[in-house]
Parts: structure tokens; C-alpha cells; sequence
């Protein structure tokens, strides 16, 4: 007996399925927010070099603000103030004649910098000074979350195969919270960039394990409908980011703003079930049928749990050791489970890579930061709401395939397009981000659904794993320019192509019952 053949008796999308697809959203609602957090919390707002060192209780004093700026600080050639030297003196003459002062002495900034306030109150930037030579501190936080979230997807995939989804779900909640808190209120760089890293590896086992709850509790026809649902849950958290950092423009407590639903999505914790798939292949018959049971009485279909029995559900996986323990070594021990590993990882690792390369890398918008944060999110949209319909009428393999081709046009478009004609180059790459972001959206569900049970988790893990090391190999690949300024396009292009390539490999999971044990990938796919 198959699983699905279960829930098709008690309703496989009923009341109680759409509880847990609600009470996921709630939960990661907050990961768009923290992902795209340093585009705000690290801002750098125009700032020069402080010049109260110079005032030397003469004629200084005596200057206007513009004056004092043009007597201290020298001009760049754009006619911005320069923002990490000033004069080692004073330069009176330069009041009569500005123009001259190329060949004047100057020092680095003695007494710190004065930042623009306008638009941020405050910044990592501002509340460490990491401007000029610290400058490399503040692109390193983002590369420090990112790195707490590669190395969280592989112990989370890990530790929810082998304790149960539930229970990690909420570790994930509580540590990833308390973490993100505490770094809100960080005394030191360091103390902020430690707490980053660990808030990073708490708060990615979100994703991991309530994108893998919902699938498995939900029958055939709905797992697509569950996948997008979950992809449109980081559409929405990014729709709304910028309007919260617009209103909270202080680093601190924006970091707190944006990690609050977690309080909601621990409350509403205790209603999430645990996997009765996962219960079953680990022997806890007794346990998943108090779940499965639970879930008739929600869905109103009590009448028909017959095969709820205990008996009936150590029927459905007889073919492997519950007792064993699963490992990420399962993943390579058998020849198609190893050739599934290196597909997946690799069109995981390509997808990420496109998709943020491509984020990174739009510009000609003309528009302020809060904007542009919330178009690159709208493109979103109807780039996932199309997935839903293509899933079923053309297969999660071709709409895959599809999308990230789409996407390698997109950015093989732009390498061909003259650098003038900046709009026609700007409507390329949001479509090419569309692309991009229907094949991520493909992907969470593809790959859910080519894992067997027993190491679904840890497929998951290692999948994430694959995706946040494109992630952080994507603004090495934008540096590229200065060998060749389209080397980053002819990269990411290459980069898309190679994942459409790859995904062609995989197996057809449409209308199919999901794998239970290594044996069925091994036997049937």
C-alpha cells in the first residue's frame, strides 16, 4: 500500500492541509527579510571625513558649514566631496579659488566620518564606521549570513530525518529568533557579525523543514499548488520588506521589525502536525495514526479510516531497516541515488547562482532604494503564478529546463545589446529575472518530490547547501568586469544553460506517488 492511497480516504487537501500551508507562511514570511536585509541595515549614506579636528579657534570658527567643507575636504572629480581624505590644513585660498587643489597635501580622516542622515537614521555603516579601508567589513556580513545558512540547510536537513520535522521546525523558530534579537542590540562588530552567522544557521531550517512538511502531507494533485504557495510566501515577505525599512530606519530595530512574525508563527507552532510519512517510515505507527486520524476528523472524513489501522500502516514500508538511521552517506551509496545527488546539487547550485547574479546585477530602474527593492519583487509575481499552470500541462522537468534556458537567453541578450540603450537592457533582465524565478520556484518542488522519505530531509539539506554556495559565488562572478565587463553576463549565461542542461536529466515526477525508500529510486525511477 502507497501513502497516497491514505490520504486520497481522508482527503489529501482538506481543512487540515491548508492549516499547515498557513501556519508555514506565517514562519517564513521573515526569511525574504533577512536575506535581503544588508541592503538596508548596510547601507552606505553619503558621509565625508569629520573636520572638527581643524578648527583652530581662529578664523575656522568663523566659516559657514560650506566653507569649513571647502577649506577641509577635496573635491572628487564628479564635484562630490571626497568621502575617506581631507587637508592636513586648513586651505583658506581655496575660498577665492576652489579649482586649484589637486596638488595639495592630504590625510586620511583623523576623527572619523559625518554621515548623511536623510535617509537612514542609522547603518551598520554609521554605528562602526565602515567606510574606506573598513569597507570590506561591511560587504563581509552579508557573506557571513550567507555562510550560516549554507552550513544550517545541511544540519537541519540532517537533524529533522533523524528527531522529526516537527520538533526542529520549532528550534528553527526559537534559536533563529533569539539570535537575530540579540544581534539587533550587538555592542561590536564582531559581536554582531558572530550572532549574523548564527542567525543565519538557525533561521534557513525554516525553509528547509516546512517546505518538506507540506509536501508530504498533501496528495498527487496538490503538491504543485503547495510548492508555489510556499515560493509565494518569499514574494510576499519581499513585497513587504521595503515598506517596513522605509517606515524603520534604524539598523536595530528594523532587524527586530522583520523577525517579530516569528513570535506569531511560534504560537501557532502547537497546531502544526508532525509527518505522518516520516512517523511511518521510522516505525512510530501508533503516533502517525493519532496524526492521520486528527487529520480525518479536521477534514470531515471520519467515516472512511479503515485503513488507519496500525497493521495497515506497517504495510506501506516493508522494504527498509526502521530502526537505521539515514545519513547524508545515503545519499551517494547507491548508483542512482548518486547520479540524483550530483544532478539536483547542480541544478540547485545554477539556479541560485543565475537568479541572484541576475538580482545583483539589474540596474538603469533610475528609482530610490525602497522602489527598487519592491519592483524586483513584483517581477516575481506572475513569474510564479505562470509556474503553477505549467507544472501539470507541461511537467515540472520541462518547465525547469525551460525557465532557466529562458533565463541564459536573457542574459545572452544582454552581452549582444549596445550599453546605450539602457531600457532595452533593463526589460531583459527583469525578464530574465522572471525566468530565473520561475525555475527557483520549479525547483523546491521538483526536488521534494524526486527524494524518497527517508532521506528527503537530508536531500533538502544538501540541495540548500549547493544553492547558498551560488548564492555566494555570485557577486565574486559580478567582479569579473574588470578582466572584461560582459565576462559576469557570459558567465551567469553559461551558468543558466549548464543547469537547463543538467535538469534535463532528471526524472518526470508529475501525476507519480512520491518515493518512500531508497529501494523505490533504485527499482522504479
Amino acid at each position: 500500500m502507497k501513502f497516497e492511497n491514505i490520504l486520497s480516504d481522508i482527503n489529501g487537501f482538506g481543512r487540515f492541509q491548508k492549516m499547515i500551508i498557513v501556519i508555514s507562511f506565517i514562519g517564513r514570511f521573515t526569511l525574504p527579510c533577512h536575506f535581503m536585509l544588508n541592503n538596508f541595515i548596510a547601507a552606505v549614506p553619503s558621509h565625508h571625513c569629520d573636520i572638527s579636528s581643524l578648527d583652530d579657534g581662529g578664523i575656522f570658527s568663523n566659516l559657514s558649514l560650506r566653507e569649513r567643507l571647502i577649506v577641509s575636504i577635496p573635491v572628487e572629480e564628479d564635484g562630490t566631496l571626497c568621502s575617506c581624505e581631507m587637508f592636513a590644513e586648513p586651505q583658506y585660498h581655496l575660498l577665492f579659488n576652489s579649482s586649484n587643489s589637486t596638488d595639495l597635501p592630504t590625510v586620511p580622516c583623523q576623527n572619523g566620518w559625518v554621515f548623511d542622515n536623510s535617509t537612514f537614521k542609522s547603518t551598520l555603516t554609521s554605528q562602526w564606521d565602515l567606510v574606506c579601508d573598513k569597507r570590506g567589513k561591511n560587504k563581509a556580513t552579508a557573506t557571513i549570513f550567507f555562510v550560516g545558512v549554507m552550513f544550517g540547510a545541511m544540519s537541519f536537513g540532517s537533524l529533522s530525518d533523524r528527531f522529526g520535522r516537527r520538533i526542529m521546525l520549532l528550534v528553527s523558530y526559537v534559536s533563529g529568533m533569539l539570535f537575530a534579537v540579540a544581534s539587533a542590540f550587538s555592542s561590536s562588530y564582531v559581536m554582531f557579525a558572530v550572532l549574523r552567522f548564527f542567525t543565519g544557521f538557525c533561521i534557513t531550517g525554516i525553509v528547509i523543514v516546512s517546505a518538506v512538511l507540506s509536501v508530504e502531507w498533501v496528495d498527487i494533485e496538490h503538491r504543485k499548488l503547495v510548492g508555489v504557495i510556499d515560493s509565494l510566501s518569499w514574494t510576499f515577505g519581499n513585497i513587504a520588506f521595503p515598506a517596513i525599512a522605509y517606515f524603520v530606519t534604524d539598523w536595530r530595530w528594523l532587524i527586530v521589525s522583520v523577525t517579530s512574525p516569528l513570535t506569531l508563527a511560534i504560537i501557532t507552532w502547537r497546531w502544526m502536525p508532525e509527518s505522518a510519512r516520516w512517523l511511518i517510515a521510522n516505525g512510530k505507527l501508533e503516533e502517525a495514526q493519532t496524526y492521520l486520524k486528527k487529520c480525518a476528523k479536521i477534514n470531515r472524513t471520519e467515516e472512511l479510516t479503515d485503513t488507519l489501522k496500525p497493521e495497515t500502516l506497517s504495510t506501506i514500508v516493508v522494504t527498509e531497516k526502521r530502526e537505521r538511521a539515514y545519513s547524508y552517506l545515503d545519499l551517494i551509496r547507491t548508483p542512482k541515488m548518486r547520479k540524483l545527488a550530483l544532478c539536483t546539487g547542480i541544478v540547485w547550485f545554477c539556479v541560485a547562482n543565475a537568479f541572484y547574479g541576475i538580482s545583483f546585477n539589474i540596474t538603469g530602474f533610475g528609482l530610490n532604494i525602497y522602489l527598487t527593492q519592491f519592483t524586483y519583487a513584483l517581477i516575481e509575481l506572475p513569474a510564479k503564478v505562470s509556474v503553477y499552470y505549467l507544472l501539470d500541462k507541461i511537467g515540472r522537468r520541462c518547465t525547469e529546463v525551460g525557465s532557466l534556458l529562458m533565463a541564459g537567453v536573457c542574459l545572452g541578450i544582454n552581452i549582444l545589446v549596445p550599453k546605450d540603450m539602457s531600457v532595452a537592457r533593463t526589460v531583459v533582465a527583469v525578464i530574465g529575472k522572471g525566468f530565473s524565478s520561475a525555475s527557483f520556484a520549479t525547483i523546491v518542488l521538483y526536488s521534494s518530490e524526486l527524494y524518497p522519505t527517508v532521506v528527503r530531509q537530508n536531500g533538502m539539506g544538501y540541495n540548500s547547501f549547493m544553492a547558498r554556495l551560488g548564492v555566494a559565488v555570485a557577486p565574486l562572478i559580478l567582479l569579473l568586469d574588470e578582466v572584461w565587463k560582459d565576462l559576469p553576463q557570459v558567465v551567469l549565461c553559461s551558468v543558466a544553460v549548464l543547469g537547463g542542461i543538467v535538469a534535463r536529466t532528471l526524472s518526470e515526477t508529475r501525476n507519480r506517488c512520491l518515493p518512500e525508500t531508497i529501494e523505490d529510486i533504485e527499482e522504479q525511477w
